[in-house]
């Protein structure tokens, strides 16, 4: 793309944020995941900061000098360490530590890699005393006791958008951790795109994982999209529509402010509105994209967010979910029958009573043995069977009673 136009950015977003590149069809049914870990003193509580005694990045150097971890540079000027496997560590605005996985050719392949990785870095870490929590909202802290710890252009000036919105800005981007599935578009990109989005309010419920937030419990199943629902309407939610999907994301993209741009008149305008006013570059537009986080987003592949941060022990869960119900072709069809459209609506109840709404909690359930049948169907190459098996115990404590991990943090609260 050499210029920007309504014409043109449509045609970007078909060629290349709704089309897989190249290297994606040398291997079908790829997976990929990245996992979000929040980083606390293990005897205060307090947040960990990034560098100086007790923090993380001294840690990192240790732990990754001796597991071959080579550190780098981010293009947004943030510490980074690549891991032999192709994945990526690296750091959120505050503090929180990011894996990012290669795509794998399978989830038991990618299940290898997360606890290869994830689990003796929580141990190491411990060691040390810092805790690397594995929920999806920082429990402990108020937003005040969870300052912004990395300082560049792009996060001082989101931090100064999302602040004149809501404080839910701020907690999104300095106290909130997810486990983002990543999955290939393949052969039938538009039926995945649907399943995916109207699944997405089921994905919050099943894996809701933060109840508590400032110690207390605070009434969600999951704060964490309380917080996503409230910190800016204009670039979340589910921004799909049946006729022509590429439009109604470009609709989307188009309406968001355009965070990184200067105010006029004080006050920040839409993408569309530079569009008329000026010529924004295709690098712009580009970086644009990045500050939309709807529940599915579209990037050469799809990346599901509503998964909040799980224990390593249940990763197979949300991984079962996930490609069982969009790359099993039968089940993918039993999907998007049982769930009908996208419904926007499903999102704050999903996050506020999760599974203890009576149609959220039926609907998952089906849903959950579509994608175990998915899971089979695929074969025990694909997801093998004791993978499988351990996603099945996590349905059958949870799910299967109306419960999320949520529900233990907030009956170990109560019996405290």
């Amino acid at each position: 793309m050499t210029r920007t136009s309504v014409r043109a950015l449509a045609a970007d977003l078909a060629e290349r944020i709704f089309a897989a590149p190249a290297s994606a069809s040398l291997t079908t049914r790829r997976v990929g995941a990245e996992v979000e870990l929040i980083p606390v003193d293990a005897t205060t509580g307090r947040r960990a900061a990034i560098e100086g005694p007790g923090a993380t990045l001294p840690f990192l150097r240790r732990f990754g000098a001796r597991a071959g971890w080579l550190e780098t540079r981010t293009a947004k000027d943030t510490p980074c360490f690549a891991l032999p496997a192709d994945g990526a560590l690296t750091f959120e605005p505050g503090g929180q530590l990011e894996y990012s996985s290669p795509p794998c050719p399978s989830p038991s392949i990618l299940l290898s890699l997360l606890r290869d990785t994830i689990v003796p870095l929580r141990a190491a870490a411990a060691s040390e005393g810092i805790d690397l929590l594995t929920v999806g909202l920082d429990p402990a802290n108020s937003l005040e006791r969870a300052p912004l710890l990395l300082h560049n252009r792009r996060y001082a000036r989101m931090a100064e958008y999302l602040a004149s919105v809501s404080p839910h800005g701020g907690r999104m981007m300095r106290q909130t951790a997810a486990l983002q599935i990543s999955l290939d578009l393949d052969d039938e990109p538009w039926l995945r795109w649907r399943v995916l989005n109207a699944a997405a309010p089921y994905v919050t419920a099943i894996f809701a994982n933060s109840p508590l937030y400032d110690g207390e419990p605070t009434g969600y199943r999951s704060t964490r999209a309380a917080v996503w629902r409230a910190l800016d309407p204009a670039r979340t939610g589910l921004p799909w529509a049946e006729d022509d999907p590429v439009r109604a994301y470009l609709d989307f993209a188009l309406a968001a402010p355009a965070m990184l741009f200067p105010t006029l008149g004080g006050a920040y305008r839409s993408f569309g509105e530079w569009l008329r006013r000026a010529e924004p570059s295709p690098d712009e537009w580009y970086e644009h994209l990045t500050t939309l986080f709807p529940e599915v987003r579209p990037r050469g592949h799809f990346e599901l967010r509503s998964c909040a941060a799980l224990p390593p022990r249940w990763y197979a869960a949300p991984l079962a979910l996930a490609v069982g119900i969009t790359y099993d072709p039968g089940a993918m069809r039993a999907a998007a029958e049982l769930l009908g459209p996208p419904d926007p609506g499903l999102l704050e109840q999903a996050g506020r009573v999760g599974l203890g709404d009576p149609l959220i909690g039926r609907v998952a359930t089906e849903l959950v043995d579509i994608a175990l049948r998915g899971c089979a169907d695929l074969g025990p190459g694909y997801f093998h069977p004791a993978d499988l098996e351990q996603a099945r115990v996590f349905f059958d404590c949870y799910t299967r009673r109306g419960r999320s991990p949520a529900d233990d943090a907030v009956e170990a609260v109560r019996a405290a």
